[in-house]
């Protein structure tokens, strides 16, 4: 039923492997080249239960035709690394460890929601690594009323209680198989879609909302040294585009790109996410030869 109510853009999805992250554990990556090896790289960091596809598919081609564009799945999320415990400051890290075993250079990062937290953890921990940020449909803050704060505080508890669920070797083998299916050449792109999704177990999500409820960038978000771009959703629910405005305010320099969208706009409403993002993507890889550091 969900197949059928939801539009999912054809496109032609890339081809990826599984990645060996030194000290770390393994994730699935995508990797589509630009129109030159030279071109500079774009790491694309997916939002809460998503993957990497999943979050980007509609978009790597057109990123392409001017970056090297990459996607890996973060962990506990469709193939990503299943460690003990969710932690963004432990994504940041392996986003950094990529960035390393790919030996990939002039490296913008993206990220979609969580990912745009992710992202903002990756410049404070490994800056020297980054030439650029592009923040899409995200916040700086979570837990800003009542009952938000309740929520997060709720998620946190109840996931300390199902720690012992998710790192079950049965839940493991379920998660992997799931995404298993994107090996395949899709031929139902909502059957694809539904598949990304199903490999991402419940646990999972609850991890790593409880995490994302304990994020706080703000008194360091005006020492961001890097240009920035952020993509704003204007008719986002989930998280609202005052918030959106408010984080890009907070960047020196930071530019602001409207879609007149809701929070699910990178898949749903692509054909108006799409432009925006490259443009902002386009902005910010014109903008580094003004950000030279020391």
């Amino acid at each position: 039923m969900l197949r059928n109510r939801v539009y999912v853009p054809f496109v032609q999805i890339p081809a990826g492997s599984v990645v060996e992250l030194p000290g770390r554990g393994t994730t699935y990556v995508t990797d589509t080249p630009g129109p030159d090896r030279r071109s500079p790289t774009i790491v694309l960091l997916h939002a809460l239960g998503c993957t990497g596809l999943l979050t980007w598919f509609p978009a790597i081609d057109a990123l392409s035709r001017r970056f090297r564009v990459v996607t890996l799945d973060q962990r506990w999320h469709g193939q990503g690394i299943t460690a003990d415990d969710f932690s963004l400051y432990d994504c940041a890290d392996d986003v950094a460890a990529l960035i390393d075993e790919l030996d990939l250079h002039d490296v913008i990062v993206a990220g979609y929601s969580m990912g745009g937290v992710v992202a903002q953890r990756v410049w404070r921990q490994h800056g020297d690594k980054i030439q650029g940020l592009v923040l899409c449909s995200t916040t700086d803050k979570f837990q800003l009323n009542l009952v938000e704060r309740g929520f997060f505080t709720g998620m946190g508890t109840t996931m300390m209680g199902l720690r012992g669920l998710s790192r079950s070797a049965t839940i493991t083998r379920a998660a992997r198989a799931a995404a298993s299916a994107a090996d395949l050449a899709p031929t139902d792109m909502g059957e694809w879609a539904l598949a990304e999704f199903r490999s991402t177990s419940p646990w999972a999500v609850g991890q790593a909302l409880a995490a994302l409820g304990r994020h706080h960038s703000r008194p360091w978000l005006g020492r961001i040294d890097v240009p920035t771009a952020v993509v704003v959703t204007t008719r986002d629910r989930v998280i609202p585009a005052a918030r959106q405005r408010a984080l890009a305010r907070a960047i020196p320099g930071a530019t602001v790109h409207e879609v007149d969208s809701g929070h699910a706009a990178c898949v749903l409403e692509s054909e108006k996410f799409v432009p925006a993002l490259v443009e902002a993507v386009a902005t910010v890889n014109a903008r580094r030869r003004d950000f030279q550091r020391d």
